[in-house]
């Protein structure tokens, strides 16, 4: 598959299109305790839909009817003081998303599936030498007709399911529907610390660390390390399909004896923590932990809107030994799992918020856990679930997306789960592990009683 770009633009808020008066470019939008704890780094996922598709002209103008409404994605990165570089935040200055314009020379189904290589790279804008766009978006047309769209953004902006509201804005504004849900941009007022602050929670050494040089030194030189020629560490990322009956199986199995089911996150996640473990072949003592997002617009009181655009997102971190973990049953990594993630609740989101807004974070020069420079997570895994946000309700007009996938990301341990295309309440996963693990993890990955 060869991918040839023609044109490479940025596209700005189009106000007068949408008849409203421009925004102030010297607006200045402080990011929250929870965006700096979140990851800072661009993430990228790819979208494949069947023809007809609109030109890339109309396109183009729904984008910049889109970033009337979410200013922040046409934004850059700075700082509100230049002389305290930790009081980084959105310039609202207008300078645009990027948006590419590609072509292949392959039919969409000759490729199809694609699978989680590096050949899928080309199908969406580099993230390599930190871009200044917080966007940046690829519209690849194929012979046959089919479009794909690859988007790169900015974590640290918005979190999964932010950024999953403006693609769906997108395609509304596209279209000519109204933008739904209407985003809320107010940053300032849900995540301040109490009048009388209490930290109820330890966030030293979980979401926050102290800074390390040689550390951040032993990341890149394990990352320069896996780009080596020794097939055995090499990181490959595995697709795994669990089916809906797999998962109602697995879902009693794990549910037996409870007052109610466990959600279908959290008996995926079970299994996979033990099965990715049993292929790691960890020693039976070692403590392996499983870090779970954990969406807060829920969980927080008052609520924070489904339409809010930035993160609300921390972390439950389950641990066990890796001999705990795989010799007793499912049942016990999902009792783990569930209670963890019960326990990051308004009083949590309110401690972690007092805690980061405390000044003890600067005075201790602390730095978020959520490394981008880790390559390699073994004995531990990570989990983004996208389960529940809606990648498939993009529609530009011509249809819903019939594949939607994470890009290339072989950072080990970081396992991905979203619905399956099929939309039949199956799940896909994304599981990267090395190479010399990866056969012990297809073997039993689809047996139950493991």
């Amino acid at each position: 598959m060869k991918i040839t770009v023609h044109s490479s633009k940025a596209v700005t808020p189009d106000y007068a299109g949408c008849g409203v008066a421009p925004g102030s470019t010297a607006d200045v939008v402080p990011l929250t305790v929870l965006d700096k704890a979140n990851f800072d780094t661009y993430i990228s996922v790819i979208y494949a839909f069947r023809p007809p598709a609109p030109p890339n002209a109309v396109l183009e103008a729904g984008l910049a009817r889109a970033l009337v409404d979410y200013r922040e994605w046409a934004g850059r990165l700075g700082v509100v003081d230049a002389n305290d570089s930790n009081r980084r935040a959105i310039l609202l200055n207008d300078a645009g998303a990027r948006f590419v314009e590609a072509t292949a020379d392959v039919s969409l189904d000759s490729v199809m599936p694609l699978k989680p290589t590096p050949e899928v790279l080309c199908l969406h804008p580099s993230a390599d030498d930190g871009p200044e766009e917080l966007m940046l978006i690829q519209v690849t047309r194929f012979p046959c007709g089919s479009l794909v769209v690859g988007f790169t953004t900015q974590h640290i902006v918005a979190d999964g399911r932010a950024t999953g509201n403006f693609f769906v804005a997108w395609s509304q504004a596209t279209r000519g529907a109204a933008i739904d849900p209407i985003p809320v941009h107010d940053r300032a007022s849900f995540f301040q610390p109490r009048d009388k602050p209490l930290v109820e929670y330890e966030h030293r050494g979980v979401e926050f660390k102290p800074y390390d040089q040689e550390a951040h030194g032993a990341c890149e030189a394990v990352h320069h390390a896996l780009a080596g020629d020794d097939d055995e560490d090499e990181v490959v990322v595995k697709k795994i399909h669990f089916s809906r009956e797999f998962i109602s199986k697995l879902k009693a199995q794990a549910s037996a004896g409870a007052h109610r089911p466990y959600s279908t996150l959290q008996c995926v996640v079970a299994h996979l923590w033990r099965t990715m473990t049993m292929a790691r072949g960890l020693d039976g003592g070692e403590s392996t932990s499983v870090a779970i997002a954990v969406d807060g617009r829920a969980r927080m009181s008052p609520g924070v809107p489904d339409g809010y655009t930035g993160n609300v997102v921390l972390w439950a971190r389950p641990t066990a030994t890796a001999g705990d973990l795989v010799t007793r049953p499912v049942k016990h990594a999902v009792e783990l799992i569930n209670r963890e993630v019960a326990r990051i609740n308004d009083g949590y989101f309110k401690s972690f918020i007092d805690f980061a807004s405390s000044g003890a974070v600067e005075k201790e020069r602390l730095v978020a856990t959520a490394d981008a420079a880790e390559m390699v997570l073994s004995p531990n895994i990570e989990v983004d679930s996208w389960l529940r946000i809606p990648f498939y309700d993009m529609d530009f007009g011509g249809g819903r997306p019939f594949f939607f996938m994470p890009s290339y990301l072989p950072v080990e341990g970081l396992l991905i789960l979203l619905p399956s295309f099929l939309g039949d309440g199956s799940v896909d996963a994304y599981v990267p592990l090395f190479s010399r693990d990866m056969d012990t993890f297809k073997n039993c990955c689809y047996t139950l009683d493991v």
